[in-house]
């Protein structure tokens, strides 16, 4: 979410969302509020510090990770603030171990990415960091269902060898598929209830993710592409949910948004093309920003919250 007042941000994602509010991010506050600083900050017997170049691991933790945990602190407790008496799914987010192996630093300067065991011993780390973050989430918000949000953009560049090296000359070597699916399912194991993978990348391994044992699969709609239907068809045939990216995530040159039937007009089309009920369209499609709001105006973001509930509503009522 844009701007930097927790409280005002809980009570926008609570007021938006009634039936499914989220733990807001808000990276305008700076290093350790962004995405990769605040899941650094969750990590257990690992920390990191904020270099020229981005984050990087250190011995013991230091100021900018009192700062990322400050910050959480301060997130949680306007949540907690405004969700009082609340029951019901409540989704938070973290980045994915992939991508934050792909952002974090080594005390060489290289991503952990291109060091095998550090990864295994990031992807643990960061489990651990989880269950204590969940727990946390359940003690403030007793009636709350946890929905964990892995958020892993840089996924398909991992995948496929595109992640640079320091210099930028070369780039890591492609990560084994079946390393990748078994580090991911690693990770939501520390979680016993739904965990959704989000990607507003191209190319994102709905296959892969399902295999892994997401629950569902969060991506930029405008973005997919006649080799995807296929995957996507076999992940709702097999229960998986779609947290379908459709409306814009930053401010429309034109000032406005589409009506809401024309925003998931796609999803319909999308559904027919691949011969599924469109009864199940329903319980099968969230409907959310393409990806992030922290690039929009606030005035913006709060109506493209309320414009996604809108459209989910039209998409129920009318999913032919």
């Amino acid at each position: 979410m844009p701007g930097g007042d927790a409280r005002e941000a809980a009570k926008t994602v609570t007021g938006s969302f009634e039936d499914f509010p989220f733990l807001a991010e808000l990276p305008a506050r700076g290093p350790g509020a962004d995405m990769i600083g605040r899941t650094a900050g969750l990590l257990v017997e690992l920390y990191a510090h904020v270099e020229p170049s981005g984050w990087r691991i250190s011995d013991r933790p230091g100021r900018d990770t009192r700062r990322a945990r400050s910050w959480l602190g301060e997130d949680l407790d306007a949540l907690e603030e405004f969700t009082q008496g609340y029951e019901g799914p409540l989704k938070v987010q973290v980045v994915g171990p992939w991508t934050l192996a792909a952002a974090l630093e080594l005390r060489g300067g290289e991503a952990m990415l291109g060091d095998a065991g550090a990864v295994r011993d990031l992807a643990g780390s960061l489990a651990e960091g989880l269950r204590g973050h969940l727990a946390e989430l359940r003690r403030r918000v007793p009636g709350a269902r946890p929905v964990l949000q892995l958020d892993e953009p840089s996924l398909t560049s991992v995948l496929l060898g595109q992640v640079r090296t320091a210099s930028g000359y070369r780039t890591h070597r492609a990560v084994d598929r079946q390393v990748v699916e078994g580090t991911l399912r690693d990770v939501m194991a520390a979680h016993d209830g739904p965990v959704v993978v989000h990607s507003c990348a191209p190319g994102v391994p709905f296959g892969l993710l399902r295999r892994a044992g997401a629950a569902g699969v969060s991506f930029d709609f405008g973005l997919l592409t006649e080799r995807d239907e296929e995957p996507i068809g076999e992940a709702v045939e097999g229960g998986t949910v779609l947290f379908a990216g459709v409306v814009p995530s930053t401010d429309p040159a034109s000032g406005a948004l589409s009506d809401p039937g024309g925003s998931v007009m796609g999803v319909r089309t999308l559904w027919r093309r691949l011969g599924l009920n469109p009864g199940t369209l329903a319980k099968s499609v969230v409907v959310t920003p393409a990806c992030g709001l922290a690039g929009a105006s606030p005035e913006y973001a709060r109506k493209a919250l309320a414009h996604c509930a809108r459209a989910a509503r039209s998409l129920a009522d009318n999913p032919e």
